[in-house]
């Protein structure tokens, strides 16, 4: 009877593990599909791991990393020794899964620090905006930095700083996002950048355009020297304060008063037309304009001086009204 009893369950058994097994393996197939999202070309290179829907971005992202790397080692004094993983997003969902939900919808780029993750809108579906090496630039600065760090918290301003003085994005906009801070007195105080998260497109660019300023003026005035004196303290956990004060002899509060001359001496109404690039735009639109005043002038004169014409010349025979083609009777022989 016993044996009876083990011959009746096992099959029981063994069915219910063999449908187990297969569900586990369907399950494990679907999040392999789902986690991958359209990413079907993946390689490995020496300093960056790339993902994506196909390789077609590879060769510049690769000249891009070579270009940040170069930059990066003298100004952070680091040999930069990691493998970032490096993601092309081809979809909104996509970009969505990899960045999460409270990233930006202006930003085509984004960084993950302790995760080592790049994750970039494919330029092939997204308008962008910006060129793909500029991105790629500004978001390795930001992973090399906080290895750089150790991983320990560091102001935005010099986060976002350090990105755009590597990846140099400084343009014309720029300076006139500045200049227009400056004459409107909507500089921003640097501690304010730690919300450029929840920045419209404008306020951001603004909060963009001052980080940059910030660093180059550190490394400008200062040298790489202090700045990485700087950057030691933050890895140690140290305050904005404690680290300025320990590597430039300024507490936060006086580098951002000294900071602060700065602009107002760099950039005021003048500087917006002095500009070069601003110039010559304006300029150009000075050409235009007066090119179509000249022209609308030119064609209001020759319509007047056909009327007067018309009316006041001596030089024809008005012939007959009714017949002008016949000769009138006064002409006839």
């Amino acid at each position: 009877m016993p044996s009876t009893v083990v011959l009746k369950a096992r099959p029981y058994y063994l069915g219910l593990m063999n449908k187990t097994f297969v569900l586990k393996i369907i399950f494990i197939l679907l999040l392999a599909v789902t986690a991958g999202g359209q990413t079907g070309f993946v390689r490995e290179y020496p300093l960056y791991k790339y993902y994506g829907a196909t390789g077609q971005f590879q060769p510049e992202i690769e000249r891009a990393v070579q270009d940040a790397r170069a930059r990066l080692i003298t100004i952070l004094n680091d040999t930069l020794r990691y493998q970032p993983d490096i993601h092309v997003a081809h979809s909104r969902e996509d970009f969505a899964r990899l960045t999460g939900t409270a990233f930006p919808d202006w930003g085509a780029a984004a960084a993950r620090p302790f995760e080592r993750l790049i994750v970039l809108k494919s330029p092939a579906h997204f308008n962008v905006g910006k060129p793909l090496a500029e991105l790629v630039k500004h978001e390795y600065a930001h992973l090399a930095l906080a290895d750089r760090v150790n991983g320990q918290w560091v102001p935005r301003w010099l986060d976002e700083g350090v990105a755009m003085y590597v990846s140099a994005e400084w343009d014309w906009t720029d300076n006139l996002a500045m200049g227009r801070a400056v004459v409107f007195r909507s500089i921003l105080a640097l501690h304010d950048i730690e919300k450029l998260n929840t920045f419209g497109e404008g306020q951001a660019q603004t909060a963009y355009a001052q980080s940059y300023l910030a660093v180059k003026y550190l490394l400008d005035r200062y040298g790489v020297g202090p700045f990485n004196v700087m950057l030691d303290q933050f890895r140690r956990r140290a305050t904005v304060d404690q680290a300025l004060t320990e590597a430039i002899g300024a507490t936060y509060i006086e580098f951002e008063e000294e900071f602060h001359t700065f602009l107002i001496g760099r950039y005021n109404l003048l500087s917006l037309f002095t500009d070069t690039y601003f110039l010559w735009i304006f300029l150009a639109l000075v050409v235009i304009v007066g090119f179509v005043l000249k022209t609308v002038r030119r064609h209001r004169y020759y319509k007047k001086w056909d009327e007067e014409e018309r009316y006041q010349s001596t030089d024809f025979d008005y012939g007959d009204p009714d017949q002008p083609e016949q000769i009138d009777d006064d002409d006839k022989p």
